[in-house]
């Protein structure tokens, strides 16, 4: 065999075992996930919350109780979580919340939240609605495209009306 036909043969059967082995641990860690998932449907309560504040911050620098960053993974220490600042009751508590809810959470403004723990897992408005933000739609390119064609075409549009309305001027 030649040796560029072995070398291929080699590379494609670490590429197979490294595909084999990563869909091995892809499908525990959706078990773990989905465990996860009903211990936090089993345990949340509905909760009425003042939000005070929120940000997104470092585990260690978050406020959250000590038992709580302990239990955090290390490689996860050092990355930003959505903490938000609430009163709950008399008490002024921190807590996490999840990250497809943070952009939704109202600042000043209480709250009904499904809370288990100390994870806001979903909130609703007791008065009003909640400001939505934004969503990021695909054409992300197509959208820049437009909008600088937009600008492009109102500062042609303008420059015709000052260069018309010069010409006006002139012959009165």
């Amino acid at each position: 065999m030649k040796p560029w036909m072995v070398v291929t043969l080699i590379i494609l059967a670490i590429a197979v075992v490294v595909f084999i082995v990563l869909t091995i641990i892809g499908k525990r860690m959706e078990k773990k996930q989905a465990e996860q998932k009903e211990q936090l449907d089993a345990a949340k309560q509905t909760v009425t919350l003042l939000i005070i504040d929120k940000k997104r911050l470092p585990v260690k620098d978050s406020g959250l109780p000590q038992v709580v960053i302990d239990q955090v993974p290390k490689m996860m220490r050092r990355s930003k979580m959505p903490i938000v600042k609430v009163k709950a009751g008399p008490r002024i508590v921190n807590m996490v919340a999840d990250d497809k809810i943070f952009d939704v959470i109202p600042v000043g403004k209480e709250v009904k939240a499904t809370v288990s723990g100390i994870y806001i897992t979903d909130v609703k408005a007791t008065r009003g609605k909640l400001d939505t933000p934004p969503t990021k739609g695909k054409g992300g390119f197509r959208r820049k495209l437009y909008k600088a064609r937009d600008k492009a075409q109102a500062e042609l549009d303008a420059a015709e009306k000052e260069k018309n309305s010069g010409k006006k001027k002139k012959k009165r």
